[in-house]
């Protein structure tokens, strides 16, 4: 019943996202006009220790797409919260953590979908890598780890949010941090404090980590610290996200 519950979740979550362009332009359009400002704009003023910097940016662009699609499911699960619907859910006898995880898997999807969209751009435009079969899967396997993390977090913050509006702007700071990671310029090249910011929060290994797996040159200290992270993040937004959801309803 659950497994039936959530897959009529899903389908309601995905024809939701289908009916709102705003929602598909942040999580797909928006971080590829971001990838085309960057590259083609001022991709010559970065000084990213030679190669093209296509090849640099892709994975800082991937993350990107993964932060700029978080704010909808946010502003979407508290919709949920605040309007009614759970209730309604209830007198129709579904369960209610069907509710939650319609938003996980829609949201790890339509993520998932946009960075697939990204880097067939990134090829496109020049991108080249180096990684073999196995480190394709790894670079999947530790983007699809970070996606479910973050949008755990998300919902989380969804939950917490006394309205859609706050919602969506417990939401801004996730899709900033990328931008203060390495993901459009080397830490290193950073000044006091920015770089040290930048070396230590969580983007910033899961970005390298994908870089390096593209080169065909991974960093297990990189790996190994993102998936900390990811681990991390996503134990947290679960737990949380329960305690907040309980309470509820």
């Amino acid at each position: 019943m659950s497994i039936t519950d959530s897959a009529t979740m899903l389908r309601r979550n995905v024809k939701h996202t289908m009916r709102d362009p705003v929602v598909l332009f942040n999580a797909i359009l928006f971080p590829i006009v971001m990838m085309f400002m960057f590259v083609y704009v001022l991709g010559d003023g970065f000084d990213v220790g030679g190669g093209d910097y296509i090849d640099y940016a892709a994975p800082g662009m991937i993350m990107l797409a993964l932060c700029y699609g978080m704010g909808a499911t946010a502003t979407a699960v508290n919709s949920d919260m605040t309007k009614g619907i759970i209730n309604r859910f209830r007198v129709m006898n579904i369960s209610r953590g069907a509710v939650l995880t319609g938003h996980v898997v829609s949201t790890v999807v339509r993520t998932l979908i946009g960075m697939a969209v990204i880097v067939g751009v990134a090829f496109a435009m020049g991108f080249s890598p180096a990684a073999s079969f196995p480190q394709w899967l790894a670079v999947t396997g530790i983007l699809a780890l970070t996606v479910v993390a973050v949008t755990w977090l998300t919902i989380a913050f969804g939950l917490a949010a006394k309205s859609p509006e706050s919602a969506g702007f417990f939401a801004v700071p996730l899709i900033m941090l990328p931008f203060f990671s390495s993901a459009i310029i080397p830490a290193e090249k950073m000044g006091p404090g920015i770089r040290q910011f930048a070396e230590y929060q969580p983007f910033t290994p899961i970005i390298e980590t994908v870089r390096g797996l593209f080169a065909g040159t991974p960093s297990t200290g990189s790996t190994l610290a993102a998936i900390g992270w990811c681990v991390g993040i996503g134990v947290i937004g679960y737990v949380w996200s329960l305690d907040k959801f309980t309470k509820r309803v």
